[in-house]
């Protein structure tokens, strides 16, 4: 592979080269992945009949051509038949050549929005589960107390009597119960780290889940048998995967049981995002991993706080299992983000591959 291709290939966002006609010549890997669609399916064809732009852009590629000078144009909806829009910026610029081509950049918004959201709520996470300790441990004493006495008058009560008594105990129970899922909310273990095959992970969480609450569902799997070994606590990340496929089953038992509810799940290698750690440094996370339901879509109200602690699409729902989940996650240097719209939601995994996988049981 030549310089340019390897160029190409490498660049970190998705990018498209026009012909003189503006049909689509060229797209580089990171365009495939953000677009969901193939070089094959897009060749030949004008672009405005494959993307679309919430902005009046057509006449800039002329003036692009005739001033040899790039244009960027910011804070633009782009989306496609494959995938719902997305908020991006776009940079269109003239190749240095005689060739009336044009190069398009697109740097999608949502990256940097849902870093510093995801940065966000792993800081409140770790803010929320202290003093949701400190409230459980608090507040399960006086009510033993309550129970026992509620328990103590309705020894001495007609059965007649007894509906407001037993409620009290129920109540009190129920409490206890949410609590005890507070407690193990903030009781998690630091993960023990080691190189783990992700298909094994998510085959235990589907068998698991099949048997249980999703037994009405039907799984669908897109795997890449060729992914490496990750770098993780099996056992809590077979936690997050159980919490999404419940999530996934939650979802399309909300539209009937005339539904046919089915969950998606794809394995796919993308080198195009990475994040920053506390040294500055930017370590990739290529592995994704991709639950998908054909649901109503999460809340419109409460998409872009779907990860904090206690806020929940379900009725009586606590609000701690996708907290939970990116805890988890955060604290396997990894990323998870949502996308939803009515009839599709998709929750994806990024996680880093295992370092010297010469020693690994896998090789």
């Amino acid at each position: 592979m030549d310089r340019e291709n390897i160029i190409w290939v490498s660049l970190p966002v998705p990018a498209i080269l026009l012909d003189d006609k503006d049909q689509i010549d060229d797209i580089n890997p990171a365009a495939e992945t953000f677009l969901n669609t193939s070089l094959r399916s897009l060749k030949g064809h004008h672009v405005w009949e494959k993307i679309m732009v919430a902005a009046p852009i057509e006449g800039g590629f002329e003036r692009v051509r005739k001033n040899q000078s790039a244009l960027f144009v910011n804070d633009v909806d782009l989306g496609t038949g494959e995938r719902p829009p997305v908020h991006c910026n776009l940079q269109i610029a003239p190749l240095n050549d005689d060739s009336k081509r044009l190069l398009m950049l697109i740097s999608p918004r949502e990256i940097a929005g849902k870093l510093g959201r995801a940065h966000s709520v792993h800081a409140t996470a770790k803010s929320a589960i202290g003093m949701a300790e400190m409230l459980a441990h608090e507040i399960k004493n006086p009510l033993a107390g309550i129970t026992g006495a509620a328990q103590l008058i309705s020894m001495n009560l007609p059965k007649s009597e007894l509906e407001l008594t037993d409620l009290i105990v129920a109540e009190s129970r129920r409490i206890v119960k949410l609590l005890e899922q507070v407690e193990q909310f903030g009781n998690v273990r630091p993960p023990l780290m080691k190189p783990v095959n992700i298909h094994d992970i998510l085959d235990r969480a589907r068998k698991s889940a099949e048997v249980g609450y999703a037994a009405g569902m039907t799984f669908i799997d897109d795997y890449d048998p060729s992914l490496p070994p990750t770098l993780g606590d099996s056992d809590q990340l077979l936690q997050v995967f159980l919490n999404l496929f419940k999530n996934a089953a939650e979802a399309a038992e909300k539209l009937g049981p005339k539904h046919e509810g089915v969950i998606r799940i794809r394995t796919f290698y993308d080198l195009s995002l990475r994040l920053r750690g506390k040294d500055g440094k930017g370590a990739a996370v290529p592995l994704q991993v991709e639950i998908t339901d054909n649901g109503p879509g999460l809340p419109e109200e409460i998409s872009d706080e779907i990860f904090e602690p206690f806020v929940s699409g379900r009725e009586n729902g606590t609000g701690l299992g996708l907290a939970l989940v990116t805890k988890i996650i955060g604290e396997h240097h990894g990323w998870i983000q949502v996308d939803s719209v009515p009839g599709k939601t998709v929750f994806r995994v990024s996680l880093q591959v295992a370092p010297d996988l010469s020693n690994s049981e896998y090789y």
